[in-house]
């Protein structure tokens, strides 16, 4: 069963993130906060296709539902100032 820490280490590996944050208990379902560099310049699912070339096989193998927030920094500053 995969753990949300496992995911966020295979996001992790394969696409920079200043700031990830992955919740979930039942091993296929998960929620992720992803705030990335690569994320400049890209619409909300140009972002998403980025995590899932990130995730590649696992999406279909491992991992059933994966609901996204990704931001860019500067978003995510200004979100939390």
């Amino acid at each position: 069963m995969l753990s949300a820490s496992q995911l966020e280490s295979y996001i992790t590996d394969h696409l920079a993130c200043d700031y990830i944050k992955v919740l979930g208990d039942d091993g296929t379902h998960f929620e992720a906060t992803i705030v990335s560099p690569a994320f400049e310049g890209k619409n909300m699912i140009q972002q998403h296709q980025l995590v899932y070339a990130a995730l590649g096989d696992r999406m279909r193998a491992e991992i059933h539902a994966l609901s996204m927030r990704t931001l860019t920094p500067e978003k995510w500053a200004e979100i939390n100032k």
